[in-house]
């Protein structure tokens, strides 16, 4: 009886980290050859990271033997996106990790419905068991060590860290990426985000106004949902007010932010 070959595969974001394992891969660096990205959907991604993604990432990966393979997440015969589920829901499943009154993070199912989720099915789908559980490489840099944690893979995984092993640091991938003659990609993560930080919320509202208004209607659904119920709103940042206040008359808040960097997403599936 022949068993299949264990599948070795990287785990992509679109961001700075997974596109230097990209590079470092075409370069003969790192061992893998199939990179996973599972898209939460063009209304609810970075849009400049899916630009990205079609103009340099997928050509190069290409150019240099590299599968690079678009994923998305399939609810009763259609494809799901994130701002999908919380939109047609009215808000009753915010799936996002909103913040409370009290500054702390909601929970979330977000990166697990839409990342962990979508590839495990890929890989299980591929020959992935438990008993021949696939090799998953997180793009997880040395400064985000904390973030590594191969204990919470899924049962068909083994979770590594390749970038861990070759001592990179996030401030090490843009040299990286150059090297192979690729711009620095945008930092890659929802448009609604909780996670992202002020002066970014900040540069969307002044740069890109749309994407802006469309993550205050996500906000603005969830509450609408929430007040109607009798409880209290939350908001997409620590602050305690509407992101829609934020900046209202071009005020800027000072470009400070709250240190949220040990309540990212787990295991590095996002933002990566």
């Amino acid at each position: 009886m022949t068993t299949t070959p264990a599948l070795r595969t990287f785990s992509f974001g679109g961001g700075w980290q997974s596109t230097a394992a990209l590079v470092l891969a075409a370069q003969g660096r790192i061992d893998f050859r199939t990179f996973l990205f599972a898209n939460v959907g063009p209304d609810s991604e970075n849009p400049h990271t899916l630009t990205y993604v079609e103009r340099y990432a997928a050509p190069y990966a290409a150019a240099h033997g590299l599968d690079l393979i678009e994923l998305h997440r399939e609810a009763k015969g259609t494809t799901e996106t994130i701002r999908q589920r919380i939109m047609t829901s009215r808000g009753s499943r915010q799936t996002i990790p909103v913040f409370l009154t009290n500054g702390k993070p909601g929970k979330r199912n977000c990166t697990y419905d839409f990342k962990i989720l979508v590839t495990g099915a890929w890989l299980k789908a591929h020959g992935a068991t438990e008993t021949n559980r696939a090799t998953v490489a997180m793009g997880i840099s040395l400064d985000e060590i904390a973030r590594a944690n191969a204990g919470k893979a899924m049962p068909y995984e083994e979770l590594v860290y390749p970038l861990l092993e070759l001592g990179i640091r996030r401030t090490d991938c843009p040299r990286i990426i150059r090297s192979a003659g690729l711009p620095v990609p945008p930092k890659s993560s929802c448009d609604f985000c909780p996670m992202r930080k002020i002066p970014e919320w900040q540069a969307m509202h002044l740069e890109d106004p749309e994407r802006f208004e469309r993550a205050c209607e996500i906000e603005d659904t969830i509450n609408t949902f929430l007040a109607a119920k009798g409880k209290r709103s939350v908001y997409l940042t620590r602050t305690g007010r509407p992101l829609r206040d934020l900046f209202k008359a071009g005020t800027q808040l000072p470009l400070f932010d709250f240190d949220t960097d040990d309540e990212g997403c787990d295991n590095g599936w996002c933002t990566t």
